[in-house]
């Protein structure tokens, strides 16, 4: 390009394409600096809430395919607008432009037809990184701006694991280390610098609020921490928008304009673990009804029994009531990332992990006590389970800012070994283990010296209950 005059502030943007946001980071080439950051709702939301759900809508619409990728064209377009107008510069000045997505995203954005990943074998169409003018996927910038997008590593393993192995580096370190960026699909990582196991598993969108009842996404209002007292069953929340507990004064208040609105995911996680811990649900997630006579927020649903957490104070709001269903959607949620997780470590080789780290947007705002105590990872010292935050625009960044690192997560990916979940023999096994909290069978010692684990109930012994022996003569 030429321009006029002194041109010295290039532009670059590293874009993370989910299946639920789209978050991008304007940088300064020169200097690396992130001038600017902007994130969007992924409008291919509108044809379905989880990936698999988008897939069968370009298999039953013919022009579905072309519809999801003008969406996501379409929105990244509006936040390279909105990024350079936060720094004062023009789309023009964008040069460079670095891609990560998980695969479905990933073909979509191509303009490649997804439907070979909704059904097995899930084979991608392409697994190479992606080097081309940005012009040539529809994406507004420089006429002459390249796009680089990163290596998919497997059919439901993408770009975006990509990132992450390259920000996190498991590789590297001797430590065996989990990464696990959570969401709709969870990628799962584990490594040292001897082996590198990657996987997928499909948690589905329950962690993000999806099929719950009074599940919503993360925004003002919505409770994202639960405590529940053991003795008297009552519990206390925080929202997004307040900094005060549901028990303290002028909490309403702050709330005024929305009130409490639902629960997102990190209090989903949050409170399951807190009734679990608190005795109200059991070790098989069933809500106890038998402790209707204890609180009266134990009410009967139906055949079930379902935990009120927040009684509405308005006629605008409705009450958050965390029913049977909802316990047994994180349950399934839950079990298929532990199951995932522990076919790796079959793999591996190994029973235990020196360290974990929790990638994405979910992973940086759960509780990381909670999420053990529900089994959604595997018992480990939680001094070592920490945030690695968005790591996968991390990778992106590093991508955009470095051609070393381009070569360097080629040669990584290259050595990474893919574990299909959906086909290996132990995954139903592994499964139906995890479906206990927080697991049937696996121990957690570490979890369980920080955290008292919940008492052991004594059934009442009745003539309803105590089994007779039938004399046979």
């Amino acid at each position: 390009g030429v321009w006029p005059g002194l041109f010295d502030q290039p532009r670059g943007i590293a874009i993370d394409v989910g299946s639920t946001t789209v978050a991008a980071h304007l940088c300064d080439l020169n200097s690396g600096e992130v001038v600017a950051s902007a994130g969007v709702m992924n409008p291919q939301i509108r044809y379905g809430e989880d990936l698999m759900s988008r897939v069968s809508y370009v298999m039953m619409h013919p022009e579905g395919a072309e519809l999801l990728t003008d969406a996501i064209r379409e929105a990244i377009n509006g936040l390279f607008i909105e990024l350079s107008g936060e720094a004062s510069s023009q789309i023009e000045d964008i040069l460079e432009i670095a891609l990560v997505a998980n695969p479905i995203m990933h073909h979509i954005l191509l303009g490649i037809n997804p439907v070979n990943l909704g059904t097995a074998p899930f084979a991608l169409t392409t697994s190479d990184a992606v080097d081309t003018r940005a012009a040539e996927v529809g994406l507004t910038a420089h006429p002459e701006a390249r796009l680089y997008c990163l290596p998919c590593i497997a059919g439901h393993v993408g770009a975006d694991a990509a990132g992450v192995i390259l920000a996190e580096a498991p590789d590297r370190s001797e430590a065996m280390t989990l990464v696990v960026d959570v969401g709709t699909n969870a990628e799962i990582v584990l490594a040292n610098n001897q082996r590198l196991l990657v996987c997928s598993s499909p948690t589905g969108p329950a962690f993000e609020g999806a099929q719950i009842s009074a599940g919503q996404r993360a925004t003002i209002g919505a409770i994202e921490r639960v405590r529940i007292d053991r003795d008297t069953l009552e519990p206390r929340f925080k929202c997004i928008g307040s900094e005060l507990w549901s028990d303290e004064p002028s909490f309403a208040e702050t709330l005024s304009d929305t009130g409490v609105t639902g629960i997102c995911g990190s209090g989903i996680i949050e409170v399951v673990a807190e009734m679990y811990l608190a005795g109200i649900v059991s070790t098989d997630g069933v809500v106890d009804g038998a402790l209707e006579g204890q609180t009266s927020r134990i009410k009967k649903d139906g055949r079930t029994w379902s935990y009120v957490l927040h009684e509405a104070d308005s006629p605008e709001t409705s009450d958050v009531v965390i029913t049977q269903t909802d316990v047994r959607q994180i349950q399934l949620a839950k079990a298929a990332l532990y199951a995932g997780i522990r076919l790796l470590m079959d793999e591996m080789g190994v029973t235990t992990v020196d360290r974990i780290r929790l990638a994405g947007a979910f992973g940086s705002h759960i509780s990381v006590s909670h999420a053990m105590v529900l089994g959604l990872i595997p018992d480990c010292d939680l001094e070592q389970v920490t945030s690695a935050g968005n790591a996968a625009g991390a990778g992106a960044r590093m991508a955009l800012l470095d051609r070393n690192a381009r070569l360097e997560i080629a040669d990584t990916i290259a050595k990474a070994e893919r574990i299909e979940t959906a086909l290996a023999d132990d995954f139903q096994a592994h499964f139906v283990g995890a479906m206990g909290l927080p697991h049937q069978s696996d121990a957690f010692p570490n979890l369980f010296t920080h955290i008292a684990p919940p008492a052991e109930k004594v059934a009442a012994q009745t003539d309803k209950n105590r089994r007779r022996r039938r004399r046979i003569t």
